[in-house]
């Protein structure tokens, strides 16, 4: 295809901030499904070694950010089984 190569883009150089775009939004998009299937709670990679992983969150701050709240400090309203 035309323009997608080293070749193209030199006689094209108005697609090169296009390719720029759509590669740093993917590069985003990766970053933060990985990051949700890694830190999210609500998944679970291994159920042997850890039966009840909410209850590692309890007193944990799991969001992306939050400016106004330290959820370390804050004692979990969810009961302890």
């Amino acid at each position: 295809m035309q323009g997608l190569s080293l070749a193209g883009m030199k006689k094209h150089p108005s697609l090169i901030p296009l390719f720029l775009c759509i590669g740093v939004g993917t590069a985003g998009a990766v970053y933060y499904i990985l990051r949700l299937a890694t830190r999210n709670p609500d998944v679970t990679w291994n159920r042997n070694t850890n039966p009840l992983p909410n209850q590692e969150f309890a007193n944990k701050q799991y969001k992306f950010y939050s400016p106004i709240r330290d959820y370390s400090k804050i004692e979990s309203p969810a009961p302890k089984f």
